[in-house]
């Protein structure tokens, strides 16, 4: 929203600065996005005219002037084709900085003649785009030879742009931002100004409200009236200075009369070219295969769900958005009917999405503009009318009823304090609540106060404390520390949290990188990944591809592989910790942490080497990324069962499920099915694993205390042994054994070969392990070492039938 500081002033009796006015609007939630003061760049630019205009003795396009700047006479050298004797226009003297070309003037030899300075045109001081000449003043400005041209033209002016929330739509003209300047203290709000009433004659011109039964709504009131004999012209200077300030281009004296309404008040209107009208004017619902042309030349094709203006021959605009250009208003104009209706909000928004039609008309209709201020804001536009173009107005026709305002609210002024924890006395909450225009009955304790037709924002007692807070003073709100316990802080992560960021930090110094990708994926892969239920069906998805939320993490980090490899990147190792849903009911959203790898990205480093052949990732690469995650979370790998119950979508003889006990799934790992690459379409090879964070059991609460060290003090030994087992027969399963065999001695065991071949009976493999004995308190004998090695045998034989290979 943007105003200059003389429009405010219009509204506003007030001594304030414009840097006061600026903070307090930003202190009352009217936030300053800016403020443009043209006369802090053009303050040195002065009224000139031009006394003589010789043509230059060696260029032929170029004039020698002779200036006269109110003191003296200075030379210029000028190239525009309007430079002559006796012309008024704008004169940069030597030492003046052109905004508009970024240099500051000197002393010039122009083709050999000496320039003291330059005449200017608009674009030169960011007036306007204009360049064909320079700028040519009026003979009236005569009397201002000599003095700056800010002080002439009136653009000692600043302007101001104020961000506007979505609840406060009456904020979007003028008088609404000095009826909250003046409630909060910055001067007085003026009287409104004098509007035109009465009507001379009846309107010729008839409205209609055809709308059907359920959709009253789109169009609940329209008035309009009249004026004949009207000559249509430009606009005054001062008018027309203003819209330009604000970014909008003059166009005639109708036309800126409405734009100047709908900012000063709030207020969107529109005009018509009554003779170009046929029959009475409507606003009903649209119908196929209607279209018209719009104010912005584009056609547009209307529907059943559009509110549009017509009469009985065509659609005239689309009601709340824009007019149409067949009907609009120009210099030959004499018969004006000047629209004034309220619009439904949300049709009126909808419909401009469909249209793509953005116009300040629609951006104050679809906030919801005042619905009681159709004849004020009509009134006002027949006195501007008539004062600009002449003529005489009609009576008023009107169709409907104005929509009522919001409902009176109980409020009882202790709330401010209970709510703000600020104590204000009730003679402030009633003085900044009338100054805004509510009004206040009752004699308490609870009062009943009824917001103004212009608030749609206000709905309980609550909003009436924001607002006696906003503007009698936030700063008022008193500053409370939070309570804090002596001694040490508690923790403030919760246990999820604390996970997060464990499995983050261990992945990323595994090398892995994080990447964020959609909760949406396409019903085609969610389906693989075992998803696709109809809950999880987005209502309104963005995209055919995003449809279904993610039953999984990793659809979305192979996506990113793809796209990677695609641009040449093809060993990639990310991952990725977030939620995914395994149904709608919030017990089957879950988090998980998940990870990528593809080519040769493993821990170790990705492409080739000199010192060897790249090795490809694989199931194990998973695994110890997997494990590491386990680890970090406070879980002893060592007691993670490894099976072979990974999902489909996982190679089935290269893959496996992270357990803990037989009902409790930690995770999955492994490589990717040959199928799932092909649907995905990505190229092998590609490990893959994904560990459910909420499945992985919370560590035992532990003393703050340390336990001592406890490191033997003796030489550990190790034993090798190679048995013959099944090839079926895990090798988690023979490991388990063995450690079972004598726990107090045996620290580790370890698998360091598999054979199968030349040797070995088909279908057996050879499997060898180191044990490691780690002896507590005393150097072990050869007795106790063979002891222990015959438990360990025995052990893996009951357990697995394997054979000790000779």
């Amino acid at each position: 929203m943007k105003f200059t500081l003389s429009w405010l002033k219009d509204h506003l009796e007030t001594d304030a600065t414009l840097d006061e006015i600026a903070a307090k609007l930003t202190l009352i939630g009217l936030e300053v996005e800016g403020i443009e003061n043209k006369a802090a760049k053009l303050e040195s630019f002065i009224v000139a005219r031009v006394v003589e205009a010789e043509p230059h003795p060696n260029a032929d396009k170029l004039r020698v002037l002779k200036v006269d700047n109110g003191t003296e006479l200075l030379q210029v050298v000028c190239g525009a084709p309007n430079a002559r004797a006796g012309l008024l226009g704008v004169f940069a003297q030597p030492g003046t900085y052109v905004p508009g070309l970024d240099v500051t003037l000197g002393k010039a030899s122009i083709r050999g003649v000496e320039s003291l300075g330059m005449m200017c045109s608009e674009r030169e001081l960011l007036l306007s785009t204009e360049h064909n000449g320079i700028i040519e003043l009026p003979e009236t400005a005569a009397e201002h030879v000599g003095k700056r041209f800010v002080d002439y033209a009136g653009l000692d002016d600043p302007v101001i742009e104020i961000a506007i929330t979505p609840n406060r739509p009456d904020c979007l003209g003028v008088r609404g931002v000095a009826r909250d300047l003046a409630a909060a203290g910055v001067g007085t709000l003026k009287p409104a100004p004098e509007v035109f009433e009465g009507g001379a004659f009846p309107s010729p011109i008839a409205i209609e409200l055809p709308l059907p039964e359920g959709a009253e709504n789109a169009c609940p009131h329209f008035v309009g009236r009249l004026v004949r004999g009207a000559k249509v012209g430009p606009s005054p200077e001062w008018l027309q200075r203003r819209l330009k300030a604000i970014g909008l281009r003059p166009i005639n004296a109708a036309v800126d009369v409405t734009n100047y309404v709908s900012y000063d008040r709030a207020r969107p209107l529109h005009v018509y070219d009554a003779d170009k009208l046929e029959g009475p004017i409507a606003a009903r619902l649209g119908r196929a295969g209607e279209s018209f042309i719009a104010l912005d030349g584009k056609t547009y094709e209307v529907d059943d769900t559009m509110c549009v203006i017509a009469d009985a021959a065509r659609v005239l605009g689309l009601g709340g958005v824009m007019g149409g250009e067949a009907s609009g208003t120009t210099e030959a104009t004499t018969s004006i009917f000047i629209e004034s209706a309220y619009f439904d909000p949300a049709r009126t928004a909808a419909t401009g999405r469909k249209t793509g039609i953005n116009s300040d008309a629609r951006f104050r209709f679809e906030r919801g503009i005042d619905p009681q201020s159709q004849f004020e804001g009509l009134a006002l536009a027949t006195k501007l009318i008539l004062d600009f173009c002449g003529g005489e107005a009609s009576e008023v026709v009107s169709a409907g009823v104005a929509p009522s305002g919001k409902p009176a609210v109980s409020f009882d002024p202790a709330l401010v304090q209970k709510l703000s924890g600020a104590r204000f006395s009730g003679a402030e909450i009633a003085t900044a609540l009338k100054h805004l225009g509510f009004t206040i009955a009752g004699t308490g304790p609870a009062f009943t106060v009824t917001p103004p037709s212009w608030r749609p924002d206000i709905n309980g007692a609550a909003d009436l404390v924001e607002e006696v807070v906003r503007l009698s003073g936030a700063e008022r709100i008193p500053s409370t520390p939070l309570p804090r316990d002596p001694g040490i802080a508690r923790a403030v992560l919760t246990q999820s949290q604390k996970r997060v960021l464990a499995a983050r930090r261990t992945l990323a110094t595994r090398g892995l990188v994080e990447a964020v990708t959609w909760s949406f994926i396409s019903e085609a892969e969610a389906r693989h990944f075992g998803g696709g239920a109809a809950a999880l069906k987005l209502a309104n998805p963005i995209s055919s591809e995003m449809t279904d939320m993610r039953p999984s993490l990793l659809p979305g980090l192979l996506e990113a592989a793809r796209a990677n490899a695609n641009r040449g990147f093809a060993d990639v190792a990310l991952f990725e910790i977030g939620q995914f849903f395994r149904g709608a009911r919030p017990e089957d959203q879950a988090n998980a942490a998940s990870g990528v790898r593809t080519g040769t990205a493993r821990i170790g480093g990705a492409g080739r080497h000199w010192d060897g052949a790249a090795k490809a990732v694989d199931v194990f690469d998973a695994k110890a990324d997997a494990l590491a995650v386990l680890e970090a979370l406070g879980l002893d790998p060592a007691r993670v069962q490894v099976t072979r119950e990974a999902p489909a979508w996982y190679h089935p003889g290269r893959s496996g499920a992270l357990k803990l006990g037989p009902k409790t799934v930690l995770g999955h790992f492994g490589e990717l099915h040959p199928e799932t690459l092909k649907v995905l379409d990505i190229s092998g090879p590609v490990a893959v694993f994904e560990i459910f964070l909420d499945a992985v059991p919370a560590p035992r609460k532990k003393g703050t205390a340390k336990g001592a060290l406890v490191v033997s003090g003796f030489q550990p030994v190790q034993r090798d042994f190679a048995f013959l087992v099944d090839k079926d027969i895990e090798a988690a399963a023979v490991l388990r054994a063995a450690e079972g065999a004598e726990k107090a001695l045996i620290s580790r065991v370890a698998v360091f070969d598999v054979f199968e071949g030349k040797g070995v009976p088909d279908g057996k493999k050879s499997l060898a392990i180191e044990v490691t004995l780690t002896p507590p308190d005393r150097t072990l004998t050869e007795a106790e070492i063979e002891a222990v090695s015959q438990k360990v045998i025995a052990q893996v034989q009951k357990a697995t039938g394997a054979e000790l290979r000779g």
